[in-house]
C-alpha cells in the first residue's frame, strides 16, 4: 500500500514537471511561428530589420553565452575546485566588450554588413572574406554541435536512478541520448527556419527568464538543505584554496622566471589568464564570430548595440558566481551533509558535470525539478537557434550567392537561407552524436575544455586578421592574410600539443617529444597566441592595388 502511494506521488510530481516543460515548448514554438509573419526579406530574417530593442538584444547575448555546457560545466568546476577562480575570467570578458563596442560594432554598422566577413572583403578582398567565413563555419559547427549532448546528461541520470541494477553501457547511453539530441535540434530548427533571427531573439528573452528562475531556485533549495545556510557551508570550506577568487601563480611550482611563465600558461584560471587570455578570447567570440555579432547588429543603432553588449558583460558576473556557488554548495552537500553512495564520484568516475543534474533529478521536488530541466533546454535551444541562423546566413551570403548567383526575388533569397538552416541542423546533429559517443567512452573529459578549447585553435586567426583590418590602413594583403591565418592555426596546434594528443588517440603514442623550453598552453591562452602570430605575419605584407580600391569604397 505504501509503495503504491509512493509511486502515485512520484507520478504526480513527474506529471507536474512534464506540464512545465510542455508549456515551455508550446510557448517557444508559438513565438517562432508568430515571428515568421514579419521575416519576408533577408534583412528581416537575418537582422530583424535592425529593429530589436536593446534589452532584448542583451537577453539574447546572455542566452547565447550561458549554454547548457556552462549550466552544468560551471557547477562542475565549482564542485571540483571549491572556489571562484573560474570567475576571474570575467575581467577580460568585460574589458573586451568595451573594445568590441568602441571599435568592431561601429565598423560593422558603417559598412551595413549582414555577414561580418563582408567587412574583410571591403578591407582586403574576397579571398580573405571566404577563408574567414570558412573558419567560422567549421569552428561554429564543431563548437555548437558539441554542446548538444549536454542536456542528455539528465536522461542518463534519470535512467541510472530508476534502474540502479541496470546501469547504461556505452552504446545504450549513445542511442538513448542521441534520440533526445535529435528531437531538441529539430524543434529548434523548426522555429529558427520559420521565424529567423527575430524568433531566436524573442525566444531567448523567454529562455533567459527561465534560466534565471532555475538558477535562483537551485541556490535557494541548496541553501535550505545545508544546516546554517551559507554560513554553515563556509564552516566546511576550510581547506587551502577553498572559496579563493584570485590565483596569481600557476599550479606547477617553478624556480626560474621562464618556468613560472610556463606554469601560468599551463594553468586554466589565473589573474593573468583573466587579464590577457580571456580578453582576447572574448574579442574573438564577440567581435569576429557571426553567431554572436549577428545578435548585436539587430539593434536599432550602434549605440543601443554597444549598450546591450557592455551590460551583458556586467550581467555575466552574478550569473557566473551563481553557477559556481551551486557547485561549491553541492561539494558541501554531498561531502558533509549527506552520504549518498549513488553519487557518480562515489563510483570512481571523474565526471563532475553530472553532480548538478544528479542533484536536480534526485533531490529537488516536482515542479521545481521541471523548471530546472526547462532551464537546461532553454540554454541549449537559445545558443543552438542563433548558431543555426548565423551559419546559414554566412554560408548563403559568403558562398552560395557567390557560387550560384543572387536571386532577384527577395523571397527566394530568404528561402535559400531557410534551406541552409536545415542543412546545418543536420551537420550539428552529426557533431552532437559524435561528441556524445566520445563522452560516453571518456567520461572524465571536461565540458568547459571541450567547448571553449575548440574555438582556441581557429579564432585567433580570425581575430588577428580583423585587428589588422581595423587598426591599420596600409598593412595586409590577400596572399599574406591566407598565409597569416594558416600560420596562426599551426602555431596554436603546436603550443597546445594537439598533434601528440591526436596521435595518442589514433596510434597510442606521441609523434614527437616537446622541448623543455616549449610551453604547453591551456585553452584561455590559445586565442591570444593565434592572434599574435596571425597579426605578426599579416602586417609583413602590404596592400595590393585591389585592396586599395576596396578600402576607398
Amino acid at each position: 500500500m505504501v509503495g503504491g502511494l509512493d509511486r502515485l506521488r512520484r507520478m504526480s510530481e513527474y506529471g507536474l514537471d512534464l506540464a512545465i516543460i510542455g508549456s515551455y515548448f508550446a510557448v517557444i514554438v508559438w513565438i517562432g511561428f508568430f515571428c515568421s509573419r514579419r521575416s519576408g526579406s533577408v534583412a528581416d530574417f537575418a537582422l530583424g530589420g535592425r529593429s530589436i530593442p536593446w534589452w532584448a538584444v542583451l537577453a539574447s547575448i546572455l542566452a547565447s553565452e550561458i549554454s547548457a555546457g556552462t549550466f552544468f560545466g560551471a557547477p562542475g568546476e565549482g564542485f571540483k575546485l571549491r572556489n571562484y577562480t573560474y570567475a576571474q575570467l570575467m575581467l577580460g570578458y568585460l574589458l573586451a566588450r568595451v573594445l568590441v563596442s568602441a571599435v568592431f560594432i561601429p565598423a560593422y554598422y558603417k559598412h551595413n554588413v549582414v555577414s561580418i566577413y563582408e567587412f574583410l572583403e571591403i578591407r582586403f578582398g574576397p579571398r580573405t572574406r571566404r577563408m574567414a567565413s570558412a573558419i567560422f563555419l567549421l569552428t561554429r559547427t564543431l563548437a555548437s554541435g558539441s554542446r548538444l549532448w549536454v542536456p542528455t546528461l539528465l536522461l542518463v541520470v534519470i535512467w541510472n536512478q530508476t534502474h540502479p541494477d541496470e546501469p547504461m553501457g556505452t552504446w545504450s547511453q549513445f542511442w538513448f541520448t542521441g534520440a533526445a539530441l535529435v528531437l531538441v535540434s529539430l524543434l529548434t530548427a523548426a522555429y529558427t527556419a520559420v521565424g529567423g533571427i527575430k524568433a531566436v531573439i524573442w525566444t531567448d528573452v523567454l529562455q533567459i527568464g527561465v534560466l534565471f528562475a532555475a538558477l535562483g531556485f537551485s541556490l535557494w533549495y541548496l541553501l535550505g538543505h545545508i544546516p546554517g545556510g551559507w554560513e554553515g557551508a563556509k564552516g566546511y570550506l576550510q581547506e587551502p584554496g577553498d572559496l579563493r577568487l584570485w590565483q596569481w601563480h600557476g599550479d606547477a611550482p617553478a624556480a626560474t622566471t621562464w618556468g613560472k611563465i610556463k606554469s601560468v600558461l599551463a594553468t586554466e584560471y589565473t589573474v593573468w589568464a583573466a587579464l590577457f587570455g580571456s580578453l582576447f578570447m572574448t574579442l574573438a567570440t564577440h567581435g569576429t564570430d557571426q553567431d554572436m555579432v549577428q545578435r548585436m547588429l539587430t539593434a536599432k543603432n550602434q549605440r543601443q548595440s554597444a549598450l546591450a553588449t557592455i551590460l551583458s558583460g556586467l550581467a555575466d558576473i552574478p550569473v557566473t558566481f551563481a553557477v559556481l556557488t551551486i557547485g561549491i554548495l553541492l561539494a558541501v552537500y554531498y561531502g558533509h551533509v549527506v552520504d549518498d553512495p549513488r553519487l557518480p564520484m562515489a563510483a570512481g568516475l571523474k565526471d563532475h558535470t553530472r553532480v548538478f543534474p544528479y542533484f536536480v533529478i534526485d533531490v529537488m521536488p516536482g515542479g521545481l525539478r521541471g523548471l530546472v530541466v526547462a532551464g537546461v533546454l532553454a540554454t541549449t535551444m537559445g545558443s543552438l537557434g542563433t548558431a543555426m541562423n548565423s551559419l546559414a546566413t554566412s554560408y548563403a551570403r559568403d558562398f552560395h550567392f557567390r557560387w550560384f548567383g543572387t536571386p532577384n526575388d527577395e523571397r527566394q533569397r530568404v528561402r535559400i537561407i531557410k534551406l541552409s538552416t536545415l542543412g546545418f541542423t543536420a551537420l550539428l546533429i552529426a557533431v552532437g552524436l559524435a561528441t556524445a559517443l566520445v563522452k560516453a567512452c571518456h567520461p572524465g573529459l571536461s565540458i568547459i575544455g571541450i567547448i571553449l578549447g575548440s574555438f582556441g585553435y581557429t579564432y585567433g586567426s580570425l581575430l588577428g586578421i580583423f585587428m589588422v583590418g581595423l587598426f591599420t590602413h596600409h598593412r595586409g594583403s590577400e596572399a599574406g592574410n591566407l598565409l597569416a591565418m594558416t600560420a596562426g592555426m599551426v602555431a596554436v596546434a603546436i603550443l597546445s600539443n594537439l598533434p601528440n594528443e591526436l596521435a595518442k588517440m589514433l596510434i597510442g603514442h606521441d609523434l614527437y617529444d616537446n622541448p623543455n623550453w616549449l610551453p604547453i598552453i591551456e585553452f584561455p591562452w590559445r586565442i591570444l597566441a593565434g592572434t599574435l602570430v596571425t597579426a605578426a605575419v599579416a602586417v609583413c605584407f602590404t596592400p595590393t592595388t585591389r585592396a586599395d580600391e576596396l578600402r576607398r569604397v
